[in-house]
């Protein structure tokens, strides 16, 4: 059963669309498992159906006419028992519907399991027999092990299909695809793929203009390629045995062959450009050898498909294709980096949709940053077929919607147009204090990590710099970069700010930010070498950075030190010792440094209890509200898969916080928010009435908190917190502050187009 579930898997995985999924489930499915039929029953959301989508055994005729109402017969009572239904005799069941088109007259072993996606019950795969049996436990099993593994390739495929529509959610704007909102914003525009190299499957396909141009770049990477295997052989000639050796020869044969270079030739004719046409045709050769029982050819796929990934890197190193970025650009790619974000020209991009990520990754924190709508996580994305298309995305609720029509098109630019009107009303707001309405000022700072944020960060009124992160100048070099260069650089931030405060961050890596030439290979990296911890383990790196820190204060003393991922009194100490080590040193060489104000960052639970004894020792606590989520939570939140269970609105990190902010001010010692909580126009309602002391968010995000803070008095956000203590889930608190906020006439901030 093992050898026929990966087999099944693998063939199924390799499938282009939709129907040719479904197709070979169903075949594979009745072979493997010695059973006269089996079928897929999708459920579609606009008709509230199950249709027949797929089947080896009933009346062939009877796919996509045949559908039963979604409580209708044995395939309603699978859908709404959402586990598996087994019946020897399913004609005798009280829930059985008979329907004489699809021929199942003669069958009567049942048996149907739910085809699951993210919780939604998709459909149902049945097998029959027409014997009276009841299914052994086995074959059950079996048959939900299939079901599980293959939902999101029946999600994906359909994605890419005309019928995808029986798998989107649709309401009266129309069909759309969910991810998770990203950044928030409304953006319309054409799509740019973007893809990782040496990545076959997230190749798009593009049209080009010039075909002959493209098979000259085609035939250069072939005979790169061949090149390269060539050199290879030569190479292992002496240490591989002549039979080993015969692989390589495959490899030249297949450079040559008709089947992958003529037929990729042919599709770039046809007008695809070289590198989706190689896609293409890898593909579809790939799935013809995974779909034979001979382990031997089955392994051929793997080689073609890295002979493929090898022409393609060829490909991209030659390719000296332009990429057109449309005035209005939305990027889209499976999963987009901080990287590609940067390359495209922000002039024209309106906004981000990836397929992987969360609201709370860095892709979307630098997206917020720069005031773009994003939309992250959208597993079932049909990039390939996306290039130049046009595209709607909601970051305030994370849709997106697919070729729209032009009356969609129409409604949604009015959308973003009063969007930006809305925006463009609170630049009166910029250089006004946020002071509450019964007289309490909370400081309003920046996160940054840019020195081109500079600029927007103080045109929007923002009070300093509440987090500095210090990683990229080490992120864009081949080493860590040295102390005159880090003073250089914090220098520049120091002086624009001056004399407002800036808190500049220790280097925080680890994790998911990881250096090129600093790799550290863990299985849980969250949970290992990061932060202080790698810093500490590394005073050589840490004193430097200390040092350029101090220095480039000089003559300036608006410095913070902040420390990440502190997790115990001991780090607390030993970070101290270091500091006080790295100004001695200064002071020594008669640079004439003032001591900085230190700070620690609360981002992981054990902080949070230790807040006591933290705060006697520093000068300032600044809470990290996006890891301290993830880790109270036990939440990745760069995974898509659990994405929705991240929430800094959850009421164990909401009591988190208020302990947090008590044990600081204990000990008379300030307590900001640096996390995109403070962005949240319902999070920094919520931490106004806690009583933090001062708020650091993205300079787009800042205009919508004063707006909210100039909105309300203290004294009503202090009762809103103690009403929002007693609810047990963040659904419950979220809908609260929404009312709050549109009482107050603010429920454009959140939501402005229900």
């Amino acid at each position: 059963m093992l050898e026929s579930l990966r087999r099944i898997v693998q063939e199924v995985n390799s499938a282009q669309n939709l129907p040719q999924v479904l197709d070979i489930m169903v075949r594979e499915i009745k072979g493997a498992m010695k059973v006269d039929a089996c079928n897929i029953y999708l459920y579609s959301p606009a008709q509230s159906k199950h249709v027949l989508m797929a089947t080896c055994g009933l009346n062939p005729a009877a796919v996509g006419r045949v559908s039963l109402d979604v409580k209708e017969g044995l395939i309603g009572l699978v859908r709404e028992r959402a586990e598996p239904v087994n019946v020897e005799d399913a004609q005798t069941h009280q829930r059985y519907r008979f329907v004489s088109d699809t021929d199942e007259v003669k069958f009567h072993a049942f048996l149907g399991v739910p085809i699951i996606h993210y919780r939604k019950v998709l459909g149902v795969l049945v097998i029959r027999q027409s014997m009276v049996r009841k299914f052994d436990e086995n074959e059950e099993s079996f048959l939900v092990t299939l079901a599980a593994q293959l939902s999101g390739t029946i999600v994906h495929a359909a994605a890419h299909n005309d019928t995808h529509h029986l798998f989107v959610e649709k309401n009266a704007d129309g069909q759309f695809l969910v991810g998770l909102p990203g950044s928030p914003g409304i953006a319309v525009g054409t799509v740019v793929v973007v893809y990782p190299p040496s990545d076959l499957d997230a190749v798009p396909d593009r049209l080009t203009e010039n075909p002959q141009i493209e098979l000259t770049h085609f035939a250069a990477a072939v005979e790169a390629a061949r090149q390269e295997m060539q050199n290879l052989a030569q190479k292992l000639s002496t240490t591989l045995p002549k039979e080993d050796r015969a692989l390589f020869d495959a490899y030249m044969l297949m450079l040559k062959s008709d089947a992958l270079i003529g037929k990729t030739q042919e599709r770039i004719k046809a007008g695809n450009w070289a590198p989706g046409a190689l896609r293409q045709t890898v593909q579809e050769h790939s799935r013809v050898f995974h779909q034979m029982d001979d382990p031997y050819f089955q392994e051929r796929a793997q080689d073609l498909e890295d002979l493929g990934r090898r022409i393609l890197k060829h490909l991209q190193t030659t390719d000296t294709t332009v990429v057109k970025y449309p005035e209005r650009t939305v990027l889209v790619g499976e999963d987009i980096s901080a990287a590609m974000l940067a390359e495209a020209p922000h002039e024209k991009l309106v906004g981000v949709i990836s397929g992987s990520g969360s609201g709370s990754s860095h892709v979307s924190i630098l997206a917020r940053g720069m005031g773009l709508p994003a939309v992250m996580g959208v597993e079932d994305l049909p990039v390939s077929r996306m290039e130049g298309e046009a595209v709607i995305l909601d970051g305030y609720v994370g849709r997106i919607y697919l070729s729209p029509s032009e009356s969609m098109l129409n409604e949604f630019t009015r959308m973003a147009r009063e969007e930006k009107e809305m925006v463009r009303g609170m630049e009166a707001l910029n250089d006004l204090p946020a002071v509450t309405l019964d007289s309490h000022h909370v400081p309003l700072y920046a996160n940054t990590g840019l020195l081109a944020d500079i600029a927007p960060s103080l045109g929007v009124g923002a009070e300093g710099i509440g987090l500095y992160r210090t990683e990229l100048p080490f992120f864009i070099r081949e080493h860590f970069p040295g102390e005159e260069e880090q003073r250089q650089i914090y220098r520049q931030v120091l002086e624009k700010f001056s004399p407002r405060p800036v808190v500049l961050r220790t280097l925080d890596i680890g994790g998911d930010k990881m250096l090129p030439y600093f790799p550290i290979s863990e299985a849980n990296p969250f949970l290992g070498w990061r932060g202080m911890r790698i810093t500490l383990d590394h005073p050589e790196i840490f004193l430097v950075q200390l040092r350029a820190m101090m220095h480039a204060a000089e003559g300036l003393n608006n410095l913070h030190i902040l420390l990440p991922m502190i997790t115990n009194v001991i780090e607390v100490d030993e970070s101290l010792k270091l500091i006080e080590q790295g100004y001695q040193e200064l002071i020594q060489e008669k640079v004439a440094v003032t001591k900085p104000k230190i700070g620690v960052m609360i981002e992981v639970p054990s902080a949070v209890y230790m807040a006591d004894a933290i705060s006697k020792r520093v000068d300032f606590l600044s809470i990290g509200t996006n890891d301290l989520t993830q880790y109270i939570l036990a939440v990745d939140r760069n995974n898509s898969r659990v994405a929705f269970l991240y929430d800094s609105l959850e009421p164990a990190v909401l009591q988190a916080l208020v302990q947090t902010i008590a044990a600081g001010h204990r000990n008379y010692t300030p307590v900001s928010v640096c996390g995109e909580m403070a962005g949240d126009p319902a999070g920094a309602l919520l931490l106004l009435g806690m009583g933090v002391d001062s708020l650091s968010m993205s300079a787009a995000s800042l205009p919508r908190i004063k707006w909210v803070i100039q909105s309300f008095k203290k004294s009503d956000a202090e009762l809103m917190v103690e009403e929002v203590l007693q609810m047990e889930h963040a659904e419950q608190v979220r809908s609260f502050l929404y009312k709050k906020l549109e009482a107050a006439d603010l429920g454009r901030l959140v939501r402005p187009w229900k």
